[in-house]
């Protein structure tokens, strides 16, 4: 009962058990009948014990440095230190509804923009809430599990950037290599998918009738059901989802969990890495400096640091650790070791509109005080089905291209999140929090119709062309950097987002919905009431309003050839002007990927840590014929 008293604090400070009264019962029931999951030898081991040397550091134990971490040390003669910020996941984590509950909670880093006119009107002091996960499993425990791979163009385009070896046809395998395909008419496609891989995709056991019916929305408008996953994305599909029998599959349940007895790898947890200790003389990365229970540690690598912690704090690390653009680094008292401007630069995001709500008539959405309920939790416990599995009510992905992109092409603009809810479905609770949405605002264009069936459509732009940066606010490291996001800077941007918008609307108007009785609740936003309705005009302030990012942060350690000035990162992932140093995960990416960024960045995750072993294997298999022929 003790890991069940566990999630009760973290309910308590999460909800309020006021609002969720049978979390107790709820509990309880989980624990008892699915102990396997949860007894407390499931959990990953917190080293109490850190040597002072290990083969191999990993910085961040999110979507790629968990894959990176467990797969260097299946070499039983390396070792490996995971190091991560924060704590361990809980019972509550792994229920899909409540994805958006975790926003904002000690599962959160909580990091918000800073004020831009730009976008994010509608949010309070106009800045975006940047939810990022400081758990073990990062951001993967705190996502809604989406599973998309993006388009085979964007890894193409990788490769034509200066990128050898990252083309679609390179990068299929390691997609393959994590993936254990539940849907066994997915599974049969050996093209595409695999099975027996240490991440669990799968269906939602649980849907709408609304979620069926958004497909066959689709076709009306011309659109194949496809998988969106294999050969042709362009079109509308179920999405497939990063769960295992109805729970949450995290990065660090898929692969660090499994493997956590392994005397060569240890977890430290709750672990915060605050600066890469360089050579001077060589440039090369040699120990961490991290603070882990009140006490600063030291630790050195034999071989290699890698640092994942995720677009916004490698940027961070690197410039606090003397690795970034000069000018900027002087400005707060730091060294530079290594003059790269790209660092914290490039900074991109998937954003979508939110708030484009249709009203049904008919009690069929997931309106979260009828469906979160002691009936459905103790489904849920016992059979690992019902409404505690969706995911936050998103149910179908929809990949359209507007005017602005090529129709001829497979290389869709935006992408429909069709969901059975939308922002006020929690009679205002949760999700306004979790999208930091004034009062104000909220108030006045959704309050009359909190917890009234209906379904949202979330249009997302693909390939931002805007750029935002991540600068330091001080060299200490415990304060968060500057984040610009600088959304909607560019005006292509706007354009296709409000053609997407339009898109939204043309949706709803399909006979599939209009038999609910689908109607778009068309209050006047606030701020766009001087602009004639549904004109461009009116549509342009509309996207700038409730700009909702997708937390698809990407970028700020741009992968590129020598010749790009503001390439972080060679080919291969090596930092550049350093030895033993690499970054792997999202802040890699030149360009953002078609679609939602964790199956990429946990594909990432796979080829780093192989061109890891690779080097090393062959240095190692060098380093033995070289002695060899010395002894000779």
């Amino acid at each position: 009962m003790g890991l069940t008293a566990g999630a009760l604090g973290a309910a308590s400070g999460l909800f309020g058990l006021s609002k969720l009264w049978f979390i107790p019962t709820f509990l309880a029931a989980l624990t008892y009948y699915n102990y396997d999951l949860y007894d407390p030898e499931n959990q990953p081991i917190d080293a109490k014990n850190i040597q002072d040397e290990y083969d191999f550091i990993v910085i961040g134990g999110g979507s790629a440095g968990s894959v990176v971490s467990s797969r260097l040390s299946e070499n039983k003669e390396w070792s490996v230190l995971l190091l991560e910020a924060g704590g361990q996941e809980s019972i509550l984590t792994d229920v899909p509804v409540l994805s958006l509950y975790l926003h904002g909670s000690r599962y959160d880093w909580k990091y918000k923009t800073e004020p831009q006119d730009s976008a994010c009107q509608a949010m309070i002091n106009k800045r975006c809430c940047w939810t990022r996960g400081k758990v073990i499993g990062g951001s993967s425990v705190l996502n809604t599990m989406l599973y998309i791979r993006g388009n085979r163009r964007d890894f193409d385009n990788w490769e034509r950037m200066g990128n050898p070896g990252w083309g679609y046809e390179d990068i299929l395998p390691y997609f393959k290599k994590s993936e254990d395909q539940r849907n066994p008419y997915l599974a049969k496609n050996d093209r595409y998918h695999s099975t027996g891989g240490l991440l669990t995709i799968q269906d939602s056991p649980w849907n709408t009738p609304i979620g069926l019916a958004f497909l066959q929305a689709g076709e009306e408008m011309g659109y194949d059901i496809v998988d969106v996953n294999g050969e042709q994305q362009t079109g509308f599909a179920l999405f497939q989802y990063t769960m295992r029998r109805g729970m949450r599959s995290s990065a660090a349940k898929a692969f660090i969990n499994p493997f956590r007895l392994r005397s060569n790898f240890h977890t430290a947890l709750n672990a915060f890495a605050t600066k890469i200790i360089m050579d001077p003389q060589t440039n090369r990365a040699v120990a961490v400096e991290f603070v882990k229970d009140g006490h600063r540690r030291v630790v050195r690598a034999r071989k290699e640091i890698i640092v994942s912690g995720g677009t916004i704090n490698s940027a961070q690390l690197l410039m606090l650790s003397g690795i970034g653009p000069a000018e900027h680094l002087l400005e707060h008292g730091i060294q530079p070791l290594v003059d790269l401007p790209g660092v914290g630069g490039n900074v991109m995001d998937h954003i979508a509109v939110g708030g484009i709500a249709f009203l049904i008539d008919y009690p069929i959405s997931l309106v979260m005080n009828r469906v979160v309920n002691l009936n459905t939790a103790l489904r849920y416990a016992i059979s690992g089905d019902g409404p505690l599995t969706s995911s936050s009510g998103i149910e179908t992905v929809g990949f359209i291209t507007t005017k602005y992109g090529n129709q001829s092409d497979d290389w869709p603009d935006i992408e429909f999140m069709l969901t059975s809810t939308s922002t006020p479905s929690d009679g205002g609770t949760n999700v306004r929090r979790a999208h930091c949405l004034t009062d104000s605002f909220y108030n006045e264009v959704f309050k009359e119709i909190n917890n009234h069936d209906l379904f949202g459509v979330f249009p997302m732009m693909l390939r931002p062309k805007s750029r935002g940066s991540i600068r330091l606010r001080s060299k200490n490291p415990y304060h968060y950097p500057l984040i610009y996001h600088n959304y909607l800077t560019h005006p292509d941007d706007v354009r296709v987002l409000r053609e997407g918008v339009k898109a939204s609307l043309a949706f709803a108007e399909t006979q599939a919905m209009k038999r609910f009785g689908a109607r778009y609740h068309s209050k006047p936003l606030p701020n766009c009431k001087h602009y004639p309705l549904y004109t461009d005009e009116y549509w342009d302030c509309y996207v700038r309003q409730y700009t909702m990012t997708i937390y698809h942060m990407s970028g700020s350690c741009k992968m590129g050839p020598i010749t790009d000035p503001y390439a972080v990162v060679d080919p291969t992932l090596r930092v550049y002007g350093t030895q033993g140093l690499r970054v792997i995960d999202a802040s890699i990416m030149p360009q953002i990927t078609s679609g939602n960024i964790n199956a990429p960045v946990i594909m990432i995750g796979e080829k780093g840590a192989d061109m890891i072993t690779k080097y090393w294997k062959g240095y190692e298999k060098r380093r033995k014929r070289s002695a060899n022929e010395t002894n000779v």
